[in-house]
């Protein structure tokens, strides 16, 4: 359980901000899991996830052949090659998709919800208490999901417009000077529109995702014929073989082999979306069977005619198509690929919003772009951060083969941090035993570890990407969550006890005055900051006193009716402590909606919140770096307003300022 405290106001040591009031966002009801019976809703939930779910994975056969037979331009191919590389991609898809995720991690949700930060939640639950070991992985699994946020859309954009290149398409009009402008044209476009939200064409991406699997499996099994050959790639064997008959080469494809799976952590972090048995459905009987059929379709064309990887234009997927198909074929692979940015897109809003909540990062705007659909959110600051680097990655590598040698690193790695974390869960929460947990651990951790090892050889190639995009996320957290730690600790300091406070005033009685006062504080054991400064130079206190606590929960959301608890203080004082989700956003006016149902009488528009706004300064004894101390004022400025986070009308607030040391 994580209690957020706000700047000037009292805060706690596990995710304090630094103005006033927590970080967390609507209560809404729980979202259907998918796991009762198989009628209408089930079906459309299946269908759902097989529009969002599944766009970044499944245009993966874009690239993921093309890549891991980038060395062969110059070496040419061998029959035995493409055979092992084909069966590495599809045991690939097996083994980390099907059974590590698929089957087994996605049992491990945290009511309902997946994704990293809440398996994060789910271990600690586990543990009984926030451990260091178990929070640094968690903010490493959200921070090199960035790197992933920025560069799935790049790649997958690129990729499908490159069609543009081939000679079907040039006999009529060369495209090829247009292919960087018009893949930043379609970026900037699919960015601008993030602001409306998706809700009024989400229900097109599952027909069309649907349609553009099926051409997948369409085409994959059409060529197979080819080279019939192709099917001794479903042996495993022949995937190990070329593993162990290549050397150093082997390892380096294995890698680019990995850009397969790329979008595997979105089955699980979409889970709270869909539910888990219409993912794994719509995994197991169309999206795995469609991809396998492409990528043997594409391994059969590649050994009935070798010489094509020789081709600057070389590109087997787009090649699988007939001359008269291929345009459409690019338009469909288009919109696939902004569907899956979209998705990815989507992803980066909500795993920021958790981290906030999360007392992760500091509080942002959170704009709901749907009345109807919770998950409809809109992030402004973190597009914005996104679409610059999107462009400035198009424009450094020029093309997705290059941008493949960068994809990788940030993916793997976070999966590791996926199997360590569920290694925790089985061990504490599902009383595993030692040798079953290690059994699992390390069996994954094996796949995992080599997968991140082939792609770190790949550093200087782009590699360097997502690793400095995931340590500069992972820094920005690290330093919010130490440094707002440390201000909550001295504030607690120099705060007195509420009741010692109460005492005091029982001694020495200020002036009254007509109506209720709100402090929202970290903690309602010590006196708000705001509290002390009315009472200092104001010299009046209202009628009614109430300290306003937001806890967020290590769980996504809470019930309704265990919204708020309540605790006299004295006749005229008394604290309210709200409790939120890591899903929800706190939005007190409809909490204090609720406190009106039960009998409480509040009413918003005559109640004044008082809130704690600090300006820091460095300390030489501030505990960190003084580049740590500028870096923590310089997120402390930018974070959003109480007010605003918190939707309380602007014209209720009054806001109490101070100079404080960090």
């Amino acid at each position: 359980m994580t209690q957020q405290g706000p700047n000037g106001d009292g805060s706690t040591a596990a995710a304090p901000q630094t103005q006033d009031g927590p970080a967390t966002e609507p209560a809404t009801d729980n979202r259907q899991n998918g796991e009762g019976g198989h009628g209408h809703g089930f079906w459309a939930m299946a269908l759902g996830s097989v529009g969002v779910v599944y766009g970044d994975i499944g245009t993966s056969p874009l690239y993921a052949l093309k890549a891991s037979l980038e060395h062969t331009k110059q070496t040419g191919t061998h029959a035995t090659e493409i055979v092992g590389i084909v069966s590495l991609l599809i045991w690939a898809l097996i083994f980390i998709v099907t059974v590590k995720y698929v089957l087994f991690i996605m049992r491990a949700d945290n009511k309902g919800e997946g994704g990293t930060l809440s398996l994060m939640a789910l271990a600690q639950h586990a543990v009984g208490k926030r451990t260091m070991p178990i929070f640094l992985l968690g903010v490493a699994g959200a921070a090199l999901f960035s790197g992933d946020a920025i560069i799935t859309p790049a790649i997958s954009v690129l990729s499908a417009i490159e069609g543009l290149k081939l000679p079907a398409v040039r006999q009529y009009v060369d495209f090829s000077p247009y292919i960087l402008p018009i893949t930043i044209a379609i970026l900037i476009s699919l960015f601008m529109v993030q602001s409306h939200g998706t809700a009024k064409v989400a229900a097109l991406f599952g027909p069309i995702m649907v349609l553009f699997f099926g051409t997948l499996a369409t085409l994959g099994a059409i060529h197979i014929s080819d080279e019939p050959g192709i099917l001794r790639a479903i042996n495993p064997v022949n995937g190990l073989i070329f593993l162990t008959s290549n050397g150093a080469q082997s390892f380096t494809t294995l890698g680019l082999v990995f850009l397969a799976v790329t979008g595997a952590e979105a089955l699980y972090a979409d889970m709270g979306h869909f539910g888990r048995k219409p993912i794994q459905l719509a995994w197991v009987f169309f999206v795995l069977p469609s991809l396998i059929l492409n990528y043997l379709g594409q391994g059969a064309f590649i050994l009935a005619h070798p010489s094509v990887v020789m081709h600057e234009d070389f590109s087997p997927f787009y090649q699988l198509a007939p001359d008269w198909a291929l345009i459409p074929l690019i338009i469909l692979a288009t919109v696939a690929t902004i569907i899956a940015s979209q998705a990815v897109i989507t992803g980066a809003f909500s795993i920021v919003r958790q981290a906030i909540q999360l007392g992760l990062l500091p509080r942002m705007e959170i704009r709901h772009t749907s009345e109807s659909a919770e998950g409809q959110i809109f992030v402004p600051r973190v597009n914005r951060l996104l679409l610059i680097g999107v462009v400035i990655l198009v424009i450094l590598f020029k093309t997705s083969d290059s941008l493949a040698n960068a994809y990788g690193i940030a993916v793997t790695a976070s999966m590791a941090v996926d199997t360590a974390l569920a290694a925790i869960v089985v061990r504490k929460l599902w009383n595993w035993p030692i040798w079953g947990t290690l059994l699992f651990a390390g069996f994954f951790l094996a796949i995992d570890m080599s997968f991140l090892g082939a792609n770190l050889v790949k550093v200087l190639e782009g590699g360097w990407v997502p690793i400095l995009l995931g340590a500069t996320s992972m820094v920005t957290m690290w330093t919010w969550s130490r440094g707002t730690a440390q201000l909550n600790e001295k504030s607690k300091r120099d705060s007195i006890p509420t009741v010692d406070l109460l005492r005091m005033l029982a001694k020495s009685k200020p002036t009254r005055v007509p109506g209720t006062a709100v402090f929202l504080t970290g903690s309602p054991e010590v006196a708000p900051p705001a509290l002390m400064h009315n009472l200092k130079h104001n010299k009046v206190l209202h009628e009614r006193v109430v300290l306003m606590s937001v806890v967020t929960e290590d769980i996504p959301r809470v019930d309704p009716a265990n919204r708020f608890e309540t605790k006299k203080l004295s006749d005229d004082f008394m604290s309210v402590t709200l409790h939120f989700g890591f899903m929800e956003s706190p939005r007190i006016p409809s909490a204090m909606a609720v406190l009106r149902k039960a009998g409480y009488k509040f009413d918003i528009m005559t109640t004044s919140f008082f809130l704690g706004r600090r300006s820091l300064k460095p300390s030489a004894s501030s505990g960190m770096p003084l580049w740590q101390d500028k870096l923590f004022i310089s997120l402390s400025k930018q974070a959003t307003t109480a007010t605003d986070f918190f939707a309380i009308p602007s014209d209720r607030v009054v806001e109490l300022g101070a100079q404080v040391t960090i």
